[in-house]
């Protein structure tokens, strides 16, 4: 077939360009196959919860999905617009074998994807989704008469998802003053209901979906209508997610920024103080902040560190048992509560420490400093030849001038003959110096010819 369809986060492309209705449609069939085969639906009628966030595209592409299934005779559950992470909670809460979500999260409204759920909310094996790729379209024994199956709406799903959001919160947040931009995505109504249910005041922006206008300008990757709102409405803090919101970034009442990395640091000393940090571990990326990883050495919290992706550090979660880990863009994983990224639950959490602190967001943020950080991006580049011995020598001198107060880091690219250079150092002019030099390096060595 070409290229793997599957990405690192399900099946991801241009609506109606790359992802067709046609190619909705196969792989739902081919899921519904391969699970079967397998034995998820042994002894039971099969059953599966669908799942989408507001872009105009997840209409035609979950109606695709759904005459997949129940056309292999699996009966769906219409959830309609939801986050991510409520899809994930719900295919566990309803007891679904299969959950599907409708998504690009942070990408353009042109674009959508396939997330395929297992029983209980997790991702789908890489072996699994390889076999949906290797059987779509194979000749199959269709269903009939009552065999195939039936479409229902749900029927206060999304509350049991604000309810078990709620949950998690151990003291009121009544006199906290919140903004929540929901990226006009698929938390525009639960986002806001989660947070006022926790006792919070709330303004809403970005909360107004009409089909187009999901990521436009706002959420997790626009900030600037977010601290600008915080700071006109005299915010206690302030929140963003993205499409699907399983990411959130936030706001002090400053209107600084407050990114993964300070996140995940206020959320480490949090679980620590309260006994509940499995391992005294939280688990990051290679890419977060060189200033995260020092704070927590300081704090006597060791850090475990994934490629760069949620799914990797979820699979390194898993791996050591540890119950928190996240990304420096905003996907935190507290696995205690969640089966995958959860913007609302973050910001939740994140509230909830504010409450029991009598502290503010920018001080509890001040547990750690960033690291000025340069990222150079070195195209036209053999990416396999990283491992050239006077490009290895380069980094080498690089990380000794450096010290214990920078670093550095080199990543091809998975997708283009590109390598990115990362330069962490005490100051931006050494950053700079060092990751420009480097720069140099990589395209004098590993240049196409």
């Amino acid at each position: 077939m070409g290229k793997r369809l599957f990405g690192t986060d399900g099946v991801r492309g241009l609506a109606n360009g790359v992802l067709t209705a046609e190619l909705a449609l196969d792989l739902s069939v081919s899921a519904a196959h391969v699970l079967a085969e397998r034995g998820t639906f042994a002894g039971h009628r099969p059953f599966a919860v669908v799942g989408s966030d507001t872009r105009i595209s997840g209409q035609f592409l979950s109606a695709a999905v759904v005459a997949g299934l129940a056309s292999a005779g699996v009966d769906v559950v219409l959830l309609g617009d939801v986050p991510t992470p409520g899809v994930a909670f719900l295919t566990g809460h309803l007891g679904a074998d299969l959950g599907v979500m409708l998504s690009a999260s942070h990408n353009a409204m042109p674009d959508n994807g396939i997330k395929f759920l297992a029983r209980g909310g997790v991702k789908l094996d890489d072996s699994v989704e390889a076999a949906i790729e290797a059987q779509m379209r194979e000749p199959w024994q269709r269903p009939t008469g009552g065999q195939v199956g039936r479409v229902t709406q749900a029927n206060g799903a999304t509350q049991a998802y604000v309810d078990h959001l709620v949950a998690t919160v151990d003291r009121p947040l009544n006199g906290l003053r919140v903004v929540l931009d929901c990226a006009n995505g698929a938390a525009s109504t639960v986002g806001p209901e989660a947070l006022r249910a926790a006792g919070a005041e709330v303004i809403a922006i970005s909360a107004s979906p009409d089909g187009l206008n999901i990521n436009d300008g706002c959420g997790s990757t626009h900030l600037g209508s977010l601290r600008t709102a915080v700071v006109e409405h005299q915010a206690d803090a302030g929140f963003a997610l993205d499409g699907d919101a399983d990411r959130c970034l936030a706001v002090d009442a400053h209107g600084e920024i407050v990114d993964g990395d300070q996140i995940l640091a206020i959320l480490a000393l949090a679980m620590r103080e309260r006994g509940e940090l499995t391992h005294n571990t939280v688990v990051a990326t290679v890419m977060s902040n060189l200033g995260f990883v020092l704070a927590m050495r300081q704090a006597g919290i060791e850090v475990r560190q994934a490629q760069v992706g949620d799914r990797y550090v979820l699979e390194e979660m898993k791996s050591g048992g540890y119950n928190l880990g996240g990304e420096q863009s905003g996907h935190v994983i507290l696995s205690d509560h969640a089966t995958t990224g959860d913007g609302l639950l973050t910001a939740l959490q994140i509230l909830n420490r504010m409450a029991a602190t009598q502290r503010p967001l920018a001080e509890l943020a001040a547990v750690m400093r960033r690291l000025p950080q340069v990222l150079v991006n070195v195209p036209d580049v053999d990416k396999t030849r990283t491992a050239d011995a006077t490009l290895l020598e380069a980094v080498a001198d690089a990380e000794s001038e450096l010290g214990e107060t920078g670093r550095v880091l080199l990543r091809p690219s998975g997708t283009e003959a590109l390598v990115r250079v990362m330069v962490e150092a005490a100051t931006a002019e050494q950053a700079d110096a060092v990751a420009s030099r480097l720069a140099a390096v990589v395209r004098d060595r590993l240049a196409l010819h």
